[in-house]
């Protein structure tokens, strides 16, 4: 065994000592220069933890291509690949040896700028983050704590938020890497936070957000077999709000009064990384309504407050299902993580669905095409993005819709990095020996199984498009199952193999192809019709989807910069209030029975920005009329009017494109009398 193995197992033995402790797992062990494997640890129930239905695979191995390499690029070369170089909050941190903000920001950057360098295998973005990462663990205190926690705790109370978040990032870092120092810097960072936790509990944000420290322990714990690490995590739990006991009583059911209380339990970045709380806790305890309690909270947070995005308003706190009532940007990608988790945890399709639906609308409608700017808040119906002291959110500011460097606070700046990225990183996911596709775009994966070498890709412009084309390439005849995730509203779908017979699918399952793959390359065709639909929102707006696509009406913008006297506003990074050319204020003519009658789809092709209004792959054209008690009130389009509206404007075809391909929009519109 070689010294730095026995090095290792002597000083997780002594993170160990006081707490009962177990050998090191097999799958450890089996990998003893690296803590991570492609496959599943083994174990299971037997190591203390259920076995989720998919694991995802290591960070790396999969890799985008088509429209979402060209998204991911144009991350990394915006802000997200430069925020660290002048934002004094990112660049000047605490965690990197600065005197700037120490808590949550530099943490929440590099929670996105990891995955972003390696899905990208992007070599400067990697050295990027190694030199961040190297600085925080060569600053760990001998007491276990990073740099930035305050000598003084124990003296003083200390939110441990920032705490859970570093490990959180850091379990993804050596997962990419497999820097053995990594995971011993958690390691002693767990049992400090452990033992700081029986002093005083976890309140504030770490008792809000106490199911993110799992993510951590159980890595670690897969990694070690420590048992005082499941100790650990049933002290989180048990110090943790209470969110099941909550979405229980009639509160979380009343829309945050405008300009009203500000409050943790409905805070809605909370309520998005909640959504996968309990899914992560029955690993552990294996209550059955732990494992069924995400659907009943995503089925409240629909109803209450949601949005025609997948989406639910809080700006900042939950909001009700008014379409001008806004949604914070780091709510929309925690949401998208929690989603990643229940999909792997549950082998639910719907969760996947909805993580397509948010993916795909909510999160690029709320950047800039150039992915330099973004807003705070998004509203599905935004026919204006101004400084707007006469605005009615919730808590936030009159800034909070600008696309801009930091509007309203800077918490989105520095956590909106890990959307796009997490989500390529989750494309495909282990199953058992096999492999599924949970969600679609183009890319491609590399696993290894029962000693092949295993390629398999998806080759399609979905979900502007209903064709998927799979392609399963392996080194050797190797059998294994190829799961395929069906959506819920793709009636008569299909799956073709190497051309042959069409097979019919069932919508909103996943589907396994259990065969043996030869020797080279097979295709797979899966056709996914999208037909139009229309759904009922507020106040009996209408409006149409297709597919994971929510569509909005095209308007001309005007782009005006703002907030030019402020710090670090240079260029590229700027501020700017957007303004339509064109009218918002129409009502549409639709057969709700049969919208494909009236909405007609064509396909464009999908630009180089593909979530802009001139890269859209898709458009929309359908009728409606202008009306005219349809306006602006307190600077944002007023609520929809109720009922069928009459108009004597003339009919007109207006032009829809989808949502995520906006930056002002209507979404939810009146319904025209015939």
């Amino acid at each position: 065994m070689s010294t730095s193995s026995i090095k290792r197992r002597e000083f997780l033995a002594g993170v160990a000592t006081g707490a009962a402790s177990l050998a090191i797992s097999p799958w450890a062990r089996a990998s003893e220069s690296r803590y991570f494997a492609a496959g599943a640890p083994a174990g299971g129930a037997a190591s203390g933890l259920a076995e989720p239905k998919f694991r995802p695979l290591p960070l790396g191995s999969i890799r985008p291509e088509g429209w979402l390499l060209r998204q991911l690029r144009l991350q990394a070369d915006g802000l997200t690949g430069h925020l660290d170089e002048f934002w004094p909050d990112v660049a000047q941190s605490q965690w990197f040896g600065g005197t700037a903000e120490g808590w949550e920001r530099a943490p929440y950057w590099l929670d996105g700028a990891i995955p972003l360098a390696w899905v990208l295998d992007d070599a400067a973005l990697k050295a990027k983050v190694k030199g961040r990462v190297d600085h925080i663990i060569a600053n760990q205190r001998p007491d276990g704590w990073y740099a930035p926690y305050p000598a003084d705790a124990n003296a003083r109370s200390y939110d441990l938020w920032a705490i859970l978040l570093a490990n959180k990032v850091l379990v993804q870092y050596h997962e990419a890497t497999g820097e053995a120092a990594v995971l011993e810097a958690v390691m002693r960072n767990l049992k400090a936070t452990a033992d700081a936790m029986d002093r005083r509990p976890l309140f504030d944000w770490g008792k809000f957000r106490w199911y993110e420290g799992l993510i951590p322990v159980y890595y670690a714990y897969e990694r070690t077999g420590q048992a005082w690490l499941l100790d650990l995590a049933r002290k989180l739990h048990e110090q943790g709000f209470d969110y099941m006991t909550f979405y229980g009583g009639e509160d979380i059911t009343i829309p945050t009064p405008r300009r009203g209380l500000w409050r943790f339990d409905k805070h809605v970045v909370n309520t998005g990384m909640a959504l996968k709380a309990y899914a992560l806790s029955w690993r552990l305890s294996r209550r059955d309504t732990e494992r069924a309690f995400p659907a009943r909270m995503l089925e409240i947070l629909d109803r209450y407050h949601g949005q025609a995005t997948g989406m639910f308003t809080g700006d900042e706190c939950l909001s009700g299902t008014n379409p001008v009532q806004g949604t914070e940007l780091c709510a929309v990608v925690e949401a998208m993580y929690s989603l990643e988790h229940l999909v792997s945890i549950t082998g639910t399709p719907a969760f996947a669905d909805r993580l397509e639906r948010i993916a795909f609308n909510a999160l690029p409608a709320t950047f800039a095409p150039d992915m330099w700017s973004h807003q705070y808040d998004q509203q599905v119906n935004q026919v204006q993005c101004t400084i707007n002291p006469d605005h009615m959110w919730s808590t936030n500011g009159p800034e909070s819709n600008l696309y801009g460097l930091e509007p309203n606070y800077g918490c989105c700046t520095s956590n909106l990095h890990q959307g796009w990225p997490k989500f390529a990183a989750h494309l495909w996911m282990r199953a058992g020996d096999g492999i599924a596709a949970v969600a679609y775009a183009p890319s491609s994966a590399r696993f290894d199984t029962q000693g092949a070498q295993v390629r398999v890709a998806t080759v399609t412009d979905y979900p502007f498009r209903e064709t998927v084309k799979i392609q399963v390439q392996a080194d050797k005849g190797v059998g294994f199952p190829l799961v395929l995730r069906v959506p819920g509203w793709a009636q008569g779908a299909t799956l073709r193999v190497a051309g042959g017979a069409a097979e019919p699918l069932k919508s909103g399952t996943f589907h396994t192809l259990e065969r043996q793959w030869p020797q080279g390359s097979v295709e797979i065709d899966l056709h996914l019709p999208m037909q139009a639909k229309t759904s009922t929102r507020y106040n009996g707006a209408i409006a149409i989807e297709r597919g994971p696509l929510v569509y909005s009406l095209k308007l001309g913008e005007e782009w005006t910069r703002v907030n030019a006297d402020k710090p670090h506003r240079e260029l590229p990074h700027a501020d700017w209030e957007v303004r339509p050319t064109t009218p918002w204020d129409y009502a549409l003519l639709v057969d709700e029975t049969n919208p494909d009658a009236g909405v007609t789809f064509a396909e464009q092709p999908v630009g180089e920005k593909p979530f802009s209004p001139d890269g859209a792959g898709m458009e929309a054209t359908v009728k409606g009329r202008q009306l005219r008690n349809w306006r602006l009130a307190h600077g944002w389009a007023a609520e929809v009017p109720p009922g069928l509206q009459e108009s004597r404007q003339p009919l007109e075809e207006l032009t829809l494109i989808p949502y995520g391909c906006t930056n002002i929009r209507v979404t939810e519109f009146p319904r025209l009398r015939e």
